[in-house]
């Protein structure tokens, strides 16, 4: 261990231990990471208490979870464990070379041809820059972002204008799909009011799309009738594919369905349902020169190419519906 690594009687390895632990939620997973046993991890984490004074984790059937005292030293934690990373790369990019780790989040429908490319770029321009990729639905992006968890997260706005200083890469329809033959989706687009007590499936609660539809369905009289919830894209589709049930998604998730042959979408109007792909910026820890140059391609990327062009969904018979 480094001095740079344990400063103050901060173990920066034993803490970053304990900041897997509580994303992975199981010491057995992370022993596996770190090719450690468990029994160490253990003994790691209960010097981390003793140090503490309280348990960090409390022990479940399934694994770990934080504990309240857990719950509030975490955010401190990945703030120390990032500003100590970045002050070892800034170490080492006098030259002003961009080096260091970006975590940053994407939804599964959303961003894959473009992340893509963002490796590929970096790669050539900045190849001392890691990047670090989850995966994760709306409301668990807004919190890996609030809670220091990842640096950078492209998901979707509902407002037109940006804040909090994001940069909106593209803009987006709203479709209703239903199975193929049906009748509610066999044209272009359909209206906003022909919700009213369609049966849905819908990603769960807590999640701002979700609101923004309770807010839509009372300002225009439509009692929303959801009968599935689930956060699993795949499963969304597939219960839509065998009719009966309706999904109301943006064109990247019906572009991305496995279930897309059985599947077909009409654009939503009257009011049209508008969705900004934005990329956003954690408030917490310092814009490093990584997650600068990180951003910089994202948008570069966004702006020269196709990748989050509102795709043609090719789906029957409504075919080619473009936003």
């Amino acid at each position: 261990m480094t001095a740079m690594q344990k400063t103050h009687g901060l173990d920066y390895d034993a803490w970053k231990l304990f900041i897997d632990a509580a994303e992975l939620g199981s010491l057995s997973k992370v022993a596996a990471a770190y090719g450690n046993s468990q029994p160490h991890v253990s003994r790691q984490i209960s010097e981390l208490e003793q140090q503490c004074g309280g348990r960090l984790f409390q022990r479940t059937g399934r694994g770990v979870v934080l504990t309240e005292l857990g719950q509030r030293v975490a955010p401190k934690v990945r703030l120390w464990l990032a500003s100590t990373a970045q002050l070892a790369s800034d170490i080492q990019s006098t030259a002003g070379q961009p080096i260091g780790g970006v975590r940053i989040g994407i939804l599964p429908s959303t961003a894959h041809p473009l992340v893509s490319n963002l490796y590929y770029r970096l790669k050539q321009v900045a190849p001392m820059v890691q990047l670090s990729i989850r995966e994760g639905q709306g409301s668990q992006l807004e919190h890996w972002l609030e809670t220091g968890a990842v640096d950078l997260a492209i998901l979707y706005r509902h407002n037109a204008t940006p804040k909090d200083g994001d940069l909106y890469l593209a803009e987006t329809s709203t479709y209703l799909v239903g199975a193929r033959g049906d009748s509610l989706t066999a044209h272009a687009t359909v209206p906003f009011a022909a919700l009213h007590h369609l049966p849905l499936a819908m990603f769960c609660r807590p999640n701002s799309w979700r609101d923004r539809l309770d807010q839509l369905s009372v300002e225009h009289g439509v009692a929303l009738n959801v009968v599935v919830e689930a956060d699993s894209l795949s499963l969304q589709t597939s219960i839509v594919g065998d009719g009966g049930v309706y999904a109301i998604l943006g064109p990247y998730a019906i572009a991305s369905a496995h279930s897309r042959p059985k599947l077909q979408a009409s654009r939503i109007v009257d009011p049209a349902m508008r969705r900004f792909v934005a990329l956003a910026m954690s408030p917490h820890g310092e814009l490093t020169l990584a997650c600068k140059t990180v951003m910089h391609e994202v948008v570069a990327i966004a702006r020269a190419g196709a990748d989050l062009q509102e795709p043609e969904l090719g789906l029957q018979p409504a075919a080619n519906v473009r936003g």
